[in-house]
Order: structure tokens, then C-alpha cells, then sequence
């Protein structure tokens, strides 16, 4: 009798362990998924991350290459080019009078000899792929009310348009119209007011040209004129 009951129990035993077994497989199957499916998310983000840091690198690097191709023209000038801040600065080479936005025949000259090879630079592969505008700033010292100064230098920065799309004079090289549509499409006016005034009055009344780019992400889109007639002519 006794033998038939220990038979009994270790057959409902034997009946029982396959299932336990096979949920002990299915937790274990789980957790193999579980951490093979994290492990590729981890791998995928690593690699997104990886690959933004190369190309934003790889920008760098060629924005670097196109400063100093500026860099190289702007010396031959003259003119300083501010790495850090992407900027031009024209310095001594034009300087204006207090409450003045005129330009005198040499600094119109000036400007019309050098922006001609920034549009060169622009005008190549790197160039294109990465120089979005050009922002002309005009600055003014610290006398006189903001809003006068915010205006002052609004027309000063005007008025480095106006000698770019000016007539030459006798003895330089008249621009094409390709380089006056050029500086329609990549120029842009901007005023700071007293907002940077440097340390000196006469630093302050300064012009620069900064330098946009594209980001990595960002498509280089060539901007579509808005104008269809004549350049125009600006007032003395």
C-alpha cells in the first residue's frame, strides 16, 4: 500500500516539474531579450552621438579652413578677422566721425577691393556649403541717446552697402553684376547702438562684417532675391 502511494506522489511530482521547468525558461528568455534589446538602444544612441560629434567636427574644421582663407586676404588689407567671434573688423580702416555715417573715397575703395574676395571665398564648394550671410554691423560710442545711436548705426551700416554698390571710381575694377547679386543675397544691415562702445570713443565708431554659418543640420538653401529691378542709388 505504501509502495503504491510513493508512487502516486512521485508521479504528480514528475507531472508538476515540466511546467515550472518551462517557466524558468520563459523568465530567462525574457531577460536575454530584455538586455539584447537595451543593448542596441544603447548602441544606436552611442552611435547618433558619435556620428553628430564627427560632423559637427568636421564643420569646425572647414569653417576654420574658410576663416583663415579670409584671414589671409583681410591681412593684405590691413583688416583684422576675430576667429573666435567670426567677425571682421575693419578697425582704423574705417573709422567714422562723431555723428557721421559718410565714408571717406579711400574707405569705399577699401571696401570694394576687399569684399570682392570674401565673395570669391563664398562663391566655392566650402563656401557654399557653409556661409550663410554676412551681417554688416555699425557701431557708435556712448554719447547721445540710445535711440539716435541705434539709428546712427543703422545708417553706418548702410552705408557700407552703398559704397559697395557704388560706381568705381577712376582706376579700380568695377564689381560684376554676379558680385553686386552676391551682396544683395548674403548681406545684411544691423545696428547696435552703444550697446558694444568699446574703450575708446574713436574704437567705438567702427563697422565689422559677422560671419553666419549653416549648421549641421541645417540645409545650405541659397536665399532667392526679393528684388527684380536696379540696384538703386543711395543719397549723399
Amino acid at each position: 500500500m505504501f509502495q503504491r502511494i510513493s508512487i502516486g506522489q512521485r508521479g504528480r511530482e514528475e507531472g508538476e516539474k515540466p511546467f515550472w521547468i518551462s517557466f524558468a525558461d520563459l523568465m530567462t528568455a525574457l531577460m536575454v531579450l530584455f538586455l539584447l534589446v537595451m543593448s542596441v538602444a544603447l548602441l544606436a544612441v552611442t552611435r547618433t552621438i558619435t556620428q553628430k560629434e564627427r560632423l559637427e567636427a568636421e564643420r569646425q574644421t572647414e569653417i576654420s579652413k574658410l576663416l583663415d582663407r579670409i584671414d589671409a586676404a583681410a591681412r593684405k588689407q590691413g583688416i583684422h578677422v576675430d576667429h573666435q567671434r567670426a567677425v571682421i573688423d575693419f578697425g582704423d580702416r574705417a573709422r567714422f566721425d562723431t555723428s557721421s555715417f559718410s565714408l571717406n573715397p579711400d574707405q569705399e575703395r577699401l571696401l570694394r577691393t576687399f569684399v570682392p574676395e570674401v565673395l570669391a571665398i563664398a562663391r566655392d564648394k566650402g563656401g557654399r556649403r557653409w556661409l550663410k550671410r554676412i551681417v554688416v554691423e555699425g557701431f557708435t560710442d556712448r554719447r547721445g541717446s540710445y535711440l539716435y545711436n541705434l539709428n546712427l548705426s543703422l545708417e553706418r551700416s548702410q552705408r557700407v552697402l552703398c559704397a559697395l554698390m557704388a560706381p568705381p571710381i577712376a582706376g579700380e575694377q568695377p564689381m560684376s553684376r554676379q558680385e553686386l547679386e552676391e551682396i544683395r543675397r548674403l548681406f545684411l544691415v544691423g545696428g547696435y547702438s552703444s550697446n558694444s562702445a568699446k574703450a575708446s570713443l574713436d574704437a567705438s565708431r567702427r563697422i565689422e562684417l559677422r560671419l553666419e554659418f549653416f549648421g549641421v543640420d541645417e540645409p545650405a538653401v541659397t536665399a532667392v532675391s526679393a528684388f527684380e529691378g536696379d540696384f538703386g542709388k543711395c543719397a549723399l
